[in-house]
């Protein structure tokens, strides 16, 4: 039972155990995931020769904190906010909303995106977000599989040489400092936690 506990994510420390004072918290977390998403997304960081939102970083982040199962309902929620026509991704409203826009270019990756946030969430819910190297581990694989899922996407819009070439290269250093910084930031909140 303690082993139980203490493999929990970050979030259970503010949840009920249950009822409906659980489920509304739970709620009101994915909301607020969903905004702090939206945020991510139009944070533009320039390195390079592209402009790189702070979304991945954001997903990471809100899946070891969360867990694999709150976390996978806030990135559905999100993206069941963008089909709806709200302009939560970085490219809307300017290139489009709804469905439209999330079958475009970056159709792949919006969906990596739920696939990144069950890895992560995954490996907080066994208690790896206390350690950074078994973290930067499962959060790596984590961004493997968002981008594959994106290069594949794309690749069938615009060929795969392209696709390297615009969708994966101009974003690896980037999303690899992502990684690292999530990585080192959940275990140090555990660890201020124990202090605490």
């Amino acid at each position: 039972m303690a082993t139980a506990i203490t493999l929990r994510p970050l979030v259970s420390l503010a949840l009920p155990e249950q009822g409906a004072a659980r489920l509304g918290t739970q709620l009101f977390l994915a909301i607020v995931g969903t905004i702090l998403l939206t945020l991510s997304a139009k944070t533009k960081i320039v390195l390079g020769p592209v402009d790189l939102s702070l979304q991945t970083l954001a997903v990471l982040l809100i899946a070891s904190a969360f867990g694999m199962r709150l976390a996978i309902a806030t990135l559905i929620l999100y993206l069941a906010e963008g089909a709806f026509g709200l302009p939560v991704f970085q490219g809307t409203p300017e290139k489009g909303l709804g469905i439209a826009y999330m079958l475009g270019s970056t159709g792949g990756y919006l969906a990596g995106f739920v696939v990144m946030a069950a890895i992560a969430g995954w490996a907080a819910d066994r208690g790896w977000d206390r350690h950074p190297v078994k973290l930067f581990g499962a959060m790596l694989v984590a961004e493997i599989v968002m981008m594959a899922m994106g290069f594949a996407w794309l690749a069938t819009l615009i060929g795969p040489e392209k696709a390297r070439q615009f969708g994966v290269l101009p974003f690896v250093v980037g999303d690899l400092i992502k990684v690292a910084l999530a990585a080192s930031l959940v275990p140090a909140v555990w660890s201020l936690l124990k202090r605490a």
